[in-house]
């Protein structure tokens, strides 16, 4: 999923040296909470050059929070086929969801106020920061 776990997904992609393509994740388009937080999307196309009918995907985030951004990801996935199985993995989980989602595989969970943010900045250092 862009920003984030696109990089996240690079470095593990690259490190596990994986032979299957590498897919991005543009959810702009399937957003339903950007008036709420006041973001202004920035709709951008995804890239998946491969045929993702009957696949195992795994699905990378940088923080999972509300579950919203994995919606969004399966809603705009599904655009695309349909996926045997989808797999998600977060860098970290904060809890407090309001969609039901849990990560396949976690790196941290952290247990934040609601008034705090945790971003995962980069591409290069890539670095959390908790705000």
């Amino acid at each position: 999923v862009e920003t984030g776990g696109a990089w996240i997904a690079q470095r593990l992609h690259q490190h596990f040296d994986l032979a299957s393509p590498l897919c991005t994740i543009n959810i702009s388009f399937y957003r339903d909470d950007f008036s709420m937080v006041g973001l202004h999307p920035s709709v951008g196309p995804s890239h998946i050059p491969a045929d993702i009918d009957d696949a195992t995907v795994i699905l990378v985030d940088d923080v999972l929070y509300t579950g919203r951004t994995v919606r969004a990801a399966l809603n705009e996935l599904f655009d695309y086929g349909r996926p045997a199985a989808v797999r998600l993995g977060v860098l970290v989980d904060r809890g407090c969801r309001e969609l039901p989602f849990a990560a396949d595989a976690t790196g941290l969970n952290l247990d934040l106020a609601g008034d705090h943010q945790i971003k995962l900045t980069g591409p290069d250092p890539l670095q959390l920061v908790l705000r």
